[in-house]
């Protein structure tokens, strides 16, 4: 990788050129990275909505069939919100329709207020 400024080889991970002190790309890239892990979940909203996912999840154990989908989909949001990775619309969509209306309405609300 080359300097964009002065043209001077750097290093694979250089955040900037320690010849003229210009930032790179992974400059680029960390400074991204870092304004959406802060900005993340900010109201709090989404741990309020796996909450009630497993509510409805455990309310829904009487009957077997639904939680063919409920379960899994509780683990995923779980595990997406601990790594904090964004959620897709058709995933708030399916909440919203086979698990929880309310986890639903707040994930759809969270990303609104963000």
């Amino acid at each position: 990788m080359y300097c964009t400024q002065c043209g001077k080889e750097l290093a694979e991970t250089a955040i900037v050129c320690p010849n003229c002190g210009s930032p790179t790309k992974n400059f680029e890239k960390t400074n991204e990275t870092k304004v959406v892990k802060d900005n993340y979940d900010k109201y709090g909203l989404k741990p309020v909505a796996k909450i009630f996912m497993i509510i409805a999840t455990v309310a829904m154990g009487i009957a077997i069939i639904p939680l063919a989908w409920c379960i899994p989909m509780t683990i995923v949001y779980c595990e997406k919100i601990k790594n904090k990775e964004p959620i897709s619309l058709a995933f708030k969509i399916c909440t919203l329709i086979f698990v929880s209306r309310i986890a639903g309405i707040l994930m759809l609300c969270a990303d609104e207020l963000e």
